[in-house]
Formats: structure tokens, sequence, C-alpha cells
């Protein structure tokens, strides 16, 4: 399918690695140029070499985006783009009990307040030019909360709340706001969970993703190709008509019809 957004700009967060570098190889695939981010220089400018392809080049910005500076260097490299995809490392695990305020208040931060303030920033332009597509992708755990990933949990369902609201605002100005909630993807994340399960468990880690894998319907994890295609197509022309939805890519784990 052609998706319509070729010479589309658009700016993808914590995309060195992951689903936000999935993303950002969809994008560049369908003609799009892509601002692509992270904190690591040596991991981002190998995944812009890596992701550029015929005709587009993928621009690097060495940035935290928690910070005013970072988004201020994501958008000077890309002032006014026609796609965001908001994206952000979560907190690790941990018990609720041992979370400081300050911990707290940083994965609010992180999960919630930045990407708010980059739709802030980007969504009136949007406006203008009658085209916006904004996908924050956001976690599973959202709709099934996972004991340990509370923090995260809370801060995304804060930004699903707050978004739903804006999403219709702007919809007749064909600019959509959608959320993209991953469940378990082959990740440096999901990697990083099954080596702390399995160091508190004293199983093995192919023992701790096999576990993982039986209790999702379609047995395995998702890839991350998988997702980039999903976002990639709520950032299309033909997405207009979808707006302020929650897309669960979990391989059936939540088990509910609605």
């Amino acid at each position: 399918m052609n998706l319509g957004i070729a010479g589309r700009k658009a700016i993808v967060c914590a995309s060195s690695r992951g689903l936000g570098k999935a993303c950002a190889r969809v994008l560049a695939e369908a003609g799009c140029k892509v601002v692509i981010n992270g904190r690591d220089a040596k991991k981002l400018e190998a995944a812009a070499s890596e992701l550029s392809v015929a005709g587009v080049k993928v621009i690097p910005v060495v940035a935290d985006v928690a910070t005013a500076e970072g988004q201020k260097a994501l958008l000077a490299a890309c002032p006014q783009p026609d796609i965001l995809v908001n994206n952000n490392a979560g907190p690790p695990m941990r018990d609720f009990r041992e979370l400081t305020r300050q911990q707290m208040l940083d994965g609010v931060v992180a999960n919630m307040v930045v990407a708010i303030e980059l739709i802030q920033k980007v969504i009136d332009p949007m406006c203008e030019r009658k085209f916006g597509r904004i996908v924050n992708i956001t976690s599973g755990s959202v709709k099934m909360p996972l004991a340990g990933l509370d923090l995260s949990s809370g801060a995304r369902a804060g930004l699903t709340a707050f978004l739903a609201g804006v999403a219709r605002k702007v919809a007749e100005k064909n600019v959509t706001i959608n959320n993209i909630l991953p469940g378990a993807f082959d990740t440096d994340r999901l990697r990083s969970t099954l080596s702390k399960t399995a160091e508190q468990t004293g199983k093995s880690e192919a023992e701790v993703a096999t576990a993982r894998m039986a209790g999702i319907p379609a047995k395995r994890f998702g890839n991350a190709d998988e997702f980039g295609a999903a976002c990639a197509f709520l950032c299309s022309a033909q997405a207009g008509y979808i707006t302020g939805q929650n897309l669960l890519i979990d391989g059936g784990a939540f088990n509910g019809a609605f």
C-alpha cells in the first residue's frame, strides 16, 4: 500500500533502537524525511546510516527529549513536522514501595509530560497545514497493568486520558492523535526484564522467556518490524478517520472483547 506520505517530515523520538527505530525505518521507506533521536551518539549515527534509503536521508539528533534543550534540538532539525512519534524509555521494574517522590516525578515527566510538551509545540502548525499525525508509543500495561511497572503504567495511562480530549479538538483539521500499546516485543527492554526475572527466580533466561511466551495466544514475542508497520499506517493519509484510539498489539495477551 502506498501510504501517501512521501515527502512528509517526521520526528521519531527514542529511535536509535527497538520499537522507535522500527517506526523510523518504515516511515523512511514510505518516503518521509525522518529525524531520529537518542542519547548515545554512536548508536544513533549507526542507526541513521542503516535507515537511510535511496533518496531519503535520516537525520540523527543526539538529545534527551525530557529536557527543554533536547526538544529545542529536535525541532531545530525539523521545525514543522507533519508526523510526530512520541516514545521514551520507561522506568525499570521496581516494587512501588521502593519508589521515592523524585523517582515518581521523573517517571511522570518521562512518560507523560514530555509527549504533551512536544505536542504543544507542533500541533498548531499541523492544524494550519491541515495535516498531522501524532502517535504515542505507550504500553500494553495501560490496559493490563504489570506489578513492578506501576509507575510506567500510571504515567502512560495519564497521557492516554490527557490526550483523549485533545484528539477530538483537532480532528476536523485532519490532525490525528493515537496511541499504540505494545505487549511483549523482542527488544532490549524485554530482554532486560527477562534477565532480571531470571535472576530473581533462579531460572535461566530461556526458561523465563518460554514461560512468558506460553501465556501469549500467539505463542511468541512480537518483532519490531510488525510494530513499525502499524505505526506507519496510523501516520498514513488513509488513517485520517482514526483518532483518539488505543491500538493494542500484544499477540492476544489481553483477554477481553473491547
